[in-house]
Parts: structure tokens; C-alpha cells; sequence
């Protein structure tokens, strides 16, 4: 029997659609399955629980459930442990979006790069390092499969200082893979695709059609060049820029590798990210949570003038709607790889994987072995094998290391709960531009925060 425990199985983007592909799995559920759902506000865990017992009724699944509200009693002789937490999401994000945009630094949203990213790195790393270290206590040898961003510096957390196996997932790539077929009109199973660099940061090496092998780049290129500069500008512009200077397409969109560059402003609107009028209040301190924008693509101008005050408001980057049927009434896989991994695992079929989170080891040649890359891989019974790539451009390779050296320092910080390495990092990330607002942000920051970040001295 298998045994999942699942932490902040209560998320509403993931909770439900990784059960389902979970029990959709003849692999795992095939003799027994138990899944324990931990989550730290034990009623979000209902609508993830209720899914469950539907999924499992409609494909007579013998699988058992259990919600707890205690993290060993969730990973306890697991054998995966999958972890999609993160605490009082947009109240956060908010803040990591507004706050270094007041000293001056222009990120253009502060998830996985930007100033406000290394704070959301750390306010996860204190949970997810709690969760490694009680894995190391009791399930040593399980995997833990992460869907918490930043991916890469929550790993990179993980694999530095524990000796728990852990892997970061995220379905950016298939976002880039997305809007290649579109560009090119070549169907998505008519692509092999190679894509590596660092999460939400990656560059696709190759761009082939799987049928005859023919280099599809040439085409993409072209393509690229005759369209008009302003079609889908939100979500190409940025994208396109970089593949003429650069010349590789990036993924997943602008306003996330736009993170890692100081001039992504020119090609990216921010201001509207958790808008609120500042004479009325911040969010953080009059309790209203504000709406997340995630693109100025996706705003409703034909919204209802006055907001219905009983609509649930989906934290930012999170689906509106779970779509897990197909038309016929029938289940449906989520493009999700954790349960691939799993199975891959137990079968001991080597499974292809579009894109994982992991130690760099030699996988792209000129970045550092310890720094946590994004690259395809294969996975069996031996576990995750990095496939290996070629050499980045060295002006992309440039800003990755760069980066790399914010996630050490991070690490770092966390570890010895070090300001001086805190500021260190924060002073070498692109978009600051002054150390007097670097010191009285990073106060500000600590002290605003300073509930669910670690201790920093």
C-alpha cells in the first residue's frame, strides 16, 4: 500500500486536480492507496476532501482518506510527500509587490524574482524546511514533490541543507510550448521540445518536429519577425525581444521571466498588481485583501460596477475555474507531472518528464552544480535523471548566475539567520538601484513580516 501525505492539500488550485490524477493512476491506487490530507486551517481541507470521496466513488478507487491538522501524523512512513502551501497568499504577495516598488525598485510582479521574491522565498522556506526536517525524522527515503513557489530557491533550501530528495514542479513550460504551437501553427503533440535555465526563467535549447526531426526554430524566427509588434503584447512583447537579442524562446510568460530583468518594464504593466487606493488604507492593515491582477490581459472591463461581495476572489496565479471533466462526463488528467513521477517510481518505467526542479549537477554546463535549474529529465525506479544540455548563451547564463548567487545567499540568510546575507543579496538584485532604500525596505519588510519569516538578526 501507498502512502501520499499531501501539505496544504487544502489549495484550491492544486488540491483537488493532483488527487484526481493521483487516483486516476492504475499505478498507484491499484492496490490500496492512503492519502492524508494536511492543511493548517482544517475547513479548507473539505472541498479537497469531498473531491476525493466523488473521484473515488466514480472509478471504485479503495483508497482512504484521512485530514489532520499535524504534519507528522501527514508524513509518517510516506512514501511521497507532495507540499502546495503557502499562508495568507495575496495579504503577501501585496506586500512583496508594493512595498520595494515604494523605494523605487520596479519589479514587475515579485513571485519568483524581484526583490519581493527573496521575502516570499523566505516566509516558505521556514514552513518547508520544518516539513524536510520532520521528513528526515520519519519518512527518510520518500520524495517530496513541491508545487510552493519560488520553486527553484525553496529546493535550493531543501537540497543544501537536509538530505531529503526533492523535486520542484511547475507547468510553466508547457505555457512556452503553448505559444509556440500557436506562433508556428504546429500542434502541440507534433513538438519535441528541450527547455532549461532556472524556474520560470527557461530557454527552449530545441524546437524540433517530432514526426521528421526538422529544426522548427528557422520557422519560429521568421514567424516571429512578421508579426505585428503589438499582437498579444502583454503576453509575447517581452518574449520576442529577448528572442531576437538572445535567440531563444523563453518561458513561461513576460510578467514572470520579466522578474529577472530590470528593463522588463518597458514591456510589462505592473501597476495594476493588487490594486488599492493608499488614502483609504493598506490591505495588510484594514483587512481588505486585495484582487489580484496576474495580467493586464485578463482584467473584465465588462464587470458588474458594483462587485459582488459573495464572489470567492482566487488568490493570484490561481485558475477562476477547475475545469476536471471532459464534456462526456468522464475524468480528466491535469498537465501536472507529480503523479507521473510516482508512477515512474513503482513501475520502474522510464517515464519523460518536460521539466523538473533540481540540482544542477553538471546538467547545464556553465551554471554552478548546486544551484537548482529547470531542465527535462527522465525518472525510473533510480529516480530522477536531469537530461543533459548544452552550454546556455552566456548573456543568459550571465543573469542565471547572477541569480544563483541571490539563492545562496538566501539559503545562507535562512540557515544563520544572517541580515548581513539577507542585504547582501537584496543590495546584488537587479532592480535595486539604491542602498539606503535597500536597508529601510529590508526593515520594513522585517518587521512587516516578521509573523512568517524566519528569525533574521
Amino acid at each position: 500500500m501507498i502512502k501520499i501525505g499531501y501539505i496544504g492539500a487544502g489549495s484550491l488550485e492544486f488540491g483537488p486536480k493532483i488527487i484526481q490524477d493521483i487516483l486516476m493512476s492504475n499505478i498507484i491506487a491499484k492496490d490500496g492507496l492512503e492519502i492524508h490530507l494536511m492543511d493548517i486551517n482544517a475547513n479548507h481541507l473539505d472541498h479537497t476532501l469531498e473531491h476525493c470521496e466523488y473521484v473515488k466513488k466514480k472509478l471504485n478507487r479503495s483508497a482512504n482518506f484521512y485530514t489532520t491538522t499535524n504534519l507528522e501524523d501527514a508524513v509518517r512512513d510516506a512514501d511521497f510527500v507532495v507540499c502546495a502551501l503557502e499562508k495568507d497568499r495575496n495579504v503577501y504577495w501585496s506586500q512583496d509587490f508594493h512595498i520595494p516598488r515604494k523605494y523605487g525598485f520596479k519589479q514587475v510582479y515579485g513571485e519568483n524574482g524581484g526583490v519581493g521574491s527573496i521575502f516570499h522565498a523566505l516566509r516558505n522556506i521556514k514552513p518547508i524546511m520544518e516539513l524536510a526536517r520532520t521528513m528526515e525524522r520519519l519518512c527518510p527515503n520518500a520524495l517530496l514533490l513541491n508545487f510552493s513557489n519560488p520553486e527553484h530557491k525553496i529546493c535550493e533550501a531543501v537540497t543544501r541543507l537536509t538530505n531529503i530528495r526533492a523535486v520542484g514542479l511547475c507547468h510553466g513550460v508547457f505555457m512556452g510550448r503553448d505559444q509556440i504551437s500557436e506562433m508556428i501553427n504546429v500542434p502541440l503533440d507534433r513538438l519535441r521540445t528541450k527547455a532549461c535555465g532556472i524556474n520560470h526563467f527557461t530557454w527552449f535549447q530545441q524546437i524540433q518536429d517530432a514526426k521528421s526531426g526538422e529544426d522548427l526554430y528557422p520557422k519560429l524566427k521568421a514567424t516571429e519577425l512578421e508579426g505585428d509588434m503589438l499582437a498579444k503584447w502583454h503576453e509575447l512583447a517581452l518574449g520576442r525581444i529577448l528572442l531576437r537579442r538572445f535567440g531563444q524562446w523563453p518561458s513561461p510568460a513576460s510578467n514572470h521571466y520579466g522578474e529577472y530583468l530590470r528593463w522588463a518594464e518597458e514591456f510589462v504593466i505592473p501597476q495594476l498588481q493588487f490594486f488599492y487606493d493608499p488614502y483609504e488604507g493598506h490591505p495588510w492593515d484594514n483587512d481588505e485583501i486585495p484582487e489580484g491582477v496576474y495580467t493586464i490581459d485578463r482584467v473584465d472591463y465588462q464587470r458588474p460596477w458594483i462587485k459582488d461581495k459573495n464572489k470567492i476572489l482566487f488568490p493570484v496565479g490561481e485558475m477562476e475555474e477547475q475545469v476536471l471533466e471532459n464534456e462526456d462526463g468522464s475524468l480528466k488528467s491535469s498537465i501536472e507531472i507529480a503523479t507521473l513521477i510516482m508512477e515512474a517510481s513503482l513501475s520502474d518505467e522510464k517515464i519523460w518528464l518536460e521539466a523538473v526542479n533540481v540540482p544542477n549537477n553538471g546538467a547545464i554546463p556553465n551554471l554552478p552544480d548546486e544551484l537548482v535549474v529547470e531542465v527535462p529529465a527522465h525518472c525510473n525506479k533510480s529516480g530522477i535523471q536531469p537530461v543533459q544540455m548544452e552550454a546556455m548563451p552566456e548573456a543568459i547564463a550571465a543573469i542565471i548566475r547572477l541569480h544563483a548567487s541571490i539563492h545562496k545567499l538566501i539559503v545562507e540568510a535562512y540557515d544563520e539567520q544572517s541580515k548581513d546575507k539577507l542585504l547582501q543579496a537584496i543590495l546584488i538584485e537587479p532592480n535595486v538601484n539604491s542602498y539606503r532604500n535597500a536597508v529601510e525596505m529590508c526593515n520594513e519588510m522585517l518587521k512587516l513580516q516578521q509573523e512568517v519569516l524566519p528569525p533574521i538578526n
